[in-house]
């Protein structure tokens, strides 16, 4: 069963594999109602939180605390999951105030007042690829955090279920995770390509004893998080004759570093969405499903362009969609936030 689906994962055409996992999602869809349960959320406490590193009073820690007991029946909605009520604030929420409660708990997971997401070691030497995507926080391990990963699945479910993307800049190798396949030294080449140097370093130094005597290094590895990690209670440096079996630890620790997180997340996707058919799409599928397409046609970024102060025909205008078209996906992103168009967007 494993073989046929990892066949059909790599093999299926992503269009076909969302038909048809979007008719068993609409199978289970409720529709006798509007919306959810009514969350009565605290800005005041939300902006405060970002000041004193207190993330109890994140808006995303208010929703999680009021909506992770709830039953899985409330996430089954076609639309809304919840109707919100800003506390101190006239605004009848009719989905903006729900659009708006989702969009601040992205920026607060990105913005690190929450505990969940690390910057990847890429991004914090500014050195290979990846540098502006996010980890799960593999030191977040209490039971408050693990309810938080939970209820950050339930999010992602919703996206998937109501169709709408979360602004979400997560590592590629974390979607991975979540549909269920195992890392690689590619994937940590990804996120962390120093240390892989240092591991290569290790691995492919001469079968020298005053190689390693010169180095002298503890038995240990850092973590994602940076972090200093023993990995055995009989060696405390490395040799000559233990170097085979530092590297093979080093690995084995990195490659599972967030096999805690990943499961709580999949609890939490798993009380939305059919969790089981993940299997049948890789992870950056996974991804277009949650956070939407991440490149944007250029016909349809011209299309909803607005122009002020100069015209569509102008040289300068014709100038910018030239050099548009000649960026990388990355510059792509980049350019969209100076025209403030959204990075992804849902497939209609």
């Amino acid at each position: 069963g494993h073989k046929v689906t990892h066949s059909l994962r790599h093999t299926l055409a992503f269009s076909y594999k969302e038909t048809a996992f979007k008719k068993v999602v609409q199978a289970t869809m409720i529709r006798d109602r509007q919306h959810g349960p009514i969350l009565e959320l605290n800005r005041m406490f939300s902006s405060q939180a970002r000041g004193s590193k207190d993330w109890s009073r994140t808006i995303f820690a208010q929703a999680c605390s009021m909506l992770i007991n709830v039953s899985s029946e409330s996430f089954l909605l076609p639309h809304r999951a919840w109707k919100v009520r800003f506390v101190g604030e006239s605004v009848d929420d009719v989905g903006g105030g729900y659009s708006e409660s989702i969009a601040e708990m992205c920026e607060e997971l990105q913005s690190g007042v929450l505990p969940l997401f690390i910057l990847t070691p890429n991004g914090r030497v500014d050195n290979g690829v990846n540098r502006d995507c996010y980890l799960f926080n593999p030191a977040a391990i209490s039971p408050e955090e693990t309810n938080m990963f939970r209820f950050l699945g339930i999010l992602m479910g919703i996206s998937v279920r109501t169709g709408s993307p979360l602004a979400l800049d997560i590592a590629p190798p974390m979607w991975k995770l979540l549909v269920g396949l195992p890392l690689s030294v590619d994937d940590l080449n990804e996120i962390d390509k120093d240390y892989m140097n240092g591991i290569n370093f290790f691995r492919d130094l001469p079968n020298k004893e005053e190689e390693f005597g010169a180095i002298d290094m503890p038995f240990t590895t850092p973590g994602a998080a940076g972090q200093e990690v023993p990995l055995s209670s009989t060696y405390h440096r490395i040799n000559l004759s233990n170097r085979d079996q530092y590297v093979q630890s080093a690995l084995e620790y990195r490659l599972h570093e967030f096999d805690f997180q990943v499961q709580a997340v999949v609890e939490g996707l798993a009380k939305v969405i059919p969790v089981p058919l993940l299997s049948l799409f890789t992870g950056e599928e996974l991804r277009t499903m949650v956070c939407g397409h991440p490149d944007i046609p250029l016909d349809m970024l011209k299309s909803v362009a607005v122009y002020k102060g100069v015209e569509y025909s102008s040289a300068l205008v014709q100038w910018f969609w030239e050099i548009l078209e000649t960026f990388s996906r990355a510059r792509d992103h980049s350019s969209c936030d100076l025209c403030g168009v959204e990075h992804d967007y849902h497939a209609t």
